[in-house]
């Protein structure tokens, strides 16, 4: 399974319930023998979506919300903006309501 590696989506749900209906069919051995699985939260291809024989392909109808006190905290932000080929996520400085300026995202 490739999955997106970023905190936009939880792929376990999804995981969990494609492969309650692929199982018997890998079990049986009624599948090709290279078959490809996929998920991804966008379609900007860090997910390889687009060269997959099952794509699963999820979206967000409004950004995700950010908490930028707790993000760098929480998250290596370069290894969070470097995957995405689109930089739909980009590194940003936010001024928290403290006055205090830290290290966030953008998206």
């Amino acid at each position: 399974w490739i999955h997106c590696h970023t905190p936009a989506t939880d792929a376990s749900g999804t995981v969990k319930a494609a492969m309650d209906v692929l199982f018997n069919d890998f079990q049986d051995m009624r599948l090709p023998a290279q078959l490809r699985v996929s998920m991804a939260c966008c379609l900007n291809m860090c997910g390889a979506v687009h060269c997959s024989d099952i794509a699963i392909l999820g979206y967000h109808r409004k950004p995700p919300m950010l908490d930028h006190e707790y993000l760098d905290k929480v998250c290596e932000i370069p290894l969070a903006v470097s995957p995405c080929p689109t930089a739909a996520i980009k590194p940003a400085k936010v001024q928290l309501a403290n006055g205090k300026e830290v290290k966030s995202v953008d998206v």
